[in-house]
């Protein structure tokens, strides 16, 4: 008796973690996570290759230092905490500008549907009668 519950309770919480992962949510942040992986590759690259020695060079020149990495003063490598810096600067700039963007999307879709949605002038002098009205029975 006790082993066929415990086959029916194991087969349920079998079939509950199978309903779990195949909710639309948890693929959806699957897929999340390996494009954001990607998209910090191609961030990371941008930073370490193209801005980092835009920005450095000047200053990895005048140090005589070939690498960002080989910047240091007594053991401390401040070459590399300010490539950190930089490679944070620029991720956050970048979804500051994704979020933006959405952000200006969703105000156009919102001002679309409002001009989509006018109320008709007869409707409209009947609203504004009524709020008139309203306000003159509360005095």
């Amino acid at each position: 008796m006790a082993l066929q519950n415990s086959r029916r309770a194991a087969g349920g919480f079998m079939k509950d973690f199978q309903d779990f992962i195949m909710k639309g949510n948890v693929i959806d942040l699957a897929v999340a996570v390996v494009i954001g992986g990607a998209f910090g590759k191609i961030v990371t690259s941008l930073i370490e290759d193209i801005i980092t020695p835009l920005l450095l060079n000047p200053a990895l020149q005048a140090a005589n230092v070939k690498d960002l990495a080989l910047l240091q003063i007594n053991g401390i490598k401040y070459g590399v905490f300010l490539a950190s810096v930089i490679n944070f600067l620029v991720i956050a700039f970048v979804i500051f500008l994704l979020i933006r963007s959405f952000e200006a999307m969703k105000r156009k879709e919102v001002r679309e549907e409002a001009a989509e949605v006018k109320p008709d002038p007869q409707e409209r002098l009947t609203l504004a009668v009524e709020r008139l009205a309203e306000v003159m029975e509360s005095k």
